[in-house]
């Protein structure tokens, strides 16, 4: 209990919000493995963008409206959440920081907010759906048409209740950053790698070798339905989606798939009308945080447009939401929730589950306050009138 205690402390101290978490944990993780979360593509421009973008858009407040009654209370897909944020897919969490996908998961669970596993993870669907009941699975399919099948099968069957497919992964991305701090997928134990990881024997320790103690050699558990090939495997090479799959694919998945079905990675009305018209029942506003198309436009410069061609579906928006401010931007522009990945998984790294959870409870007490001072009681009032946008570079 006193270490709890002191745990505690020292996070009220040292993480006052989520960008906080990335100061933490930076020294702690090797070059490689920090490179690899933080980076993005080409120059990073995207993921820089995606910042300031949201602080280009600046606030209107209105007063005296009795914000006593705030609540957080979000409904998404037929569920009664307590905050309007959701844990977004990171693949190869559990690499990053020791048992990362379930420590999320746990603390989003108690939280009562949602969890996505990443195809991209060494935990194994079947486990997290212990760990968390329904939690989401963000995909990288396979356009075979048995292995669609194959796929819906097992995610049902594990007991997971949504399918996210991840649609702007064609080919991998251009990642010079991974290849300037020696990041390589899959993992090669270069001199360069190995130097890198003995200068870090908190890690080495407390993850690389506690995970291979718990699960032997790593592997990734969830792109396929039966194959599991190890990350030292010639066979994953850099995770991604397939070349040729198309609208068609997605149909088929629909058709397959019974429960809530979300396409992630859209940044065009256009794409917005078509994921309605195949029967999606949401969609991810997302230029995956920066990391595909480095000249992506951010997810709130075209929130609105899309929401415009969405039709029922539930809007969703992540890359880059850091702050209460950020989600109310992206609610008010449109989005039925956020989803906030990079900061998470920062925390779990730190201090597995107990530091996730403060990182929820410091965002929903963020939340709180900027919903007060905005004069709303729910994120759901935020709207375009409480917007006045900027141009950013």
């Amino acid at each position: 209990m006193r270490k709890r205690h002191t745990f505690s402390k020292r996070l009220a101290r040292t993480a006052l919000n989520l960008e906080d978490f990335e100061t933490l944990v930076r020294r702690r993780l090797p070059r490689s493995v920090f490179g690899y979360v933080e980076g993005g593509a080409d120059d990073g421009d995207a993921v820089t963008h995606n910042r300031n973008a949201l602080r280009a858009i600046r606030m209107i407040p209105n007063v005296l409206g009795d914000v006593s009654q705030r609540t957080q209370q979000t409904t998404l897909f037929g569920q009664t959440f307590s905050a309007p944020f959701i844990v977004a897919p990171m693949g190869a969490s559990s690499i990053v920081g020791y048992d990362a996908d379930n420590a999320m998961a746990h603390a989003a669970r108690r939280a009562n907010i949602p969890f996505t596993l990443s195809a991209n993870s060494i935990t194994p669907i079947e486990e997290m759906a212990k760990t968390y009941p329904g939690a989401w699975f963000a995909a990288y399919q396979s356009p075979d048409h048995q292995n669609i099948q194959d796929m819906c099968l097992r995610v049902a069957d594990a007991g997971l209740s949504l399918y996210m497919l991840t649609v702007d992964v064609p080919v991998a991305s251009n990642r010079e950053n991974n290849v300037r701090t020696g990041y390589t997928m899959p993992f090669q134990l270069s001199q360069r790698l190995c130097l890198d990881v003995l200068r870090h024997p908190r890690w080495a320790l407390g993850t690389m070798l506690r995970t291979m103690r718990h699960r032997g050699i790593p592997r990734i558990s969830n792109v396929d339905p039966n194959s599991r090939p190890s990350i030292f495997s010639k066979e994953i090479g850099a995770v991604t989606g397939h070349a040729a799959f198309s609208w068609r694919h997605a149909e088929h998945i629909r058709k397959h798939w019974k429960g809530p079905f979300v396409l992630k990675g859209i940044l065009s009305p256009r794409d917005a009308r078509l994921a309605r018209e195949i029967g999606a029942d949401g969609i991810v506003v997302s230029n995956h945080g920066g990391r595909q198309l480095d000249s992506a436009v951010s997810p709130v410069e075209v929130l609105e447009a899309i929401r415009d061609e969405s039709g029922f579906m539930t809007v969703l928006a992540d890359s880059g939401f850091r702050r209460g401010t950020d989600i109310l931007k992206g609610m008010a522009l449109g989005a039925d929730g956020i989803l906030i990945g990079r900061p998470f998984l920062y925390a779990a790294t730190f201090g597995g589950q107990n530091a996730v959870a403060y990182a929820i409870s410091r965002l929903k007490r963020e939340l709180d306050i900027d919903m007060a001072l905005l004069g709303v009681n729910t994120p759901q009032e935020a709207n375009i009138s409480h917007l006045l946008r900027y141009l950013t570079a």
